[in-house]
């Protein structure tokens, strides 16, 4: 009996250190399991907020993306799309590398060509085939960290496109070609 015990004692020892080991090296890992991908989100205009993991075990969570489908709602039609899972990646990328894991500020997520063509009468960045109005693109702010090392941090993952609009204090990323501006 007493070797059973030895044996537990020491692999719960062996455990606990390979824990406070972990929360060292990794101390957001309570925040983002290595096996998941989580996002918080905020949205500006709505000011609605969704902490969900939408891929866990290898595989994208079904339930989660239609979250996030309605999250990233072109919220002046109150209609939805379903977003690119590349372009969520792509947000959870930036994310963790720059080690920005609190909640992200959304400005613009899906647009419909309605809205798409409204803003493009007031703004001459609007891009007519714009990829938000394929669920491709999504305007953000990640207010835990510098806008041009989130920038940086995007242009060197080179997952898509990134634009930088820092005067209006958000990037936009998308999962279409690996350009910027």
């Amino acid at each position: 009996m007493r070797g059973f015990e030895a044996n537990t004692s020491r692999r719960a020892f062996c455990v606990g250190g390979a824990a406070l080991v972990g929360t060292a090296v990794l101390p957001e890992a309570g925040w983002c399991r290595i096996d998941e991908r989580r996002l918080k989100l905020r949205h500006l205009h709505t000011d609605e907020r969704l902490d969900v993991v939408y891929h866990a075990g290898g595989r994208y969570v079904p339930a989660a993306l239609l979250q996030i489908d309605h999250f990233m709602r072109d919220w002046r039609e109150e209609r939805a799309i379903k977003m690119d899972h590349r372009v969520l990646d792509f947000i959870f990328a930036v994310q963790l590398q720059v080690g920005a894991l609190g909640e992200c500020e959304i400005l613009c997520g899906y647009r419909t060509p309605e809205t798409n063509a409204l803003l493009r009468r007031r703004s001459s960045g609007v891009a007519k085939r714009s990829y938000h109005m394929f669920g491709r693109a999504v305007d953000l702010n990640l207010p835990q960290a510098r806008l041009r090392r989130v920038r940086d941090t995007a242009l060197d993952l080179g997952r898509g496109g990134v634009g930088y609009y820092p005067r209006s204090h958000f990037i936009h990323l998308d999962s279409g070609d690996v350009r910027t501006w």
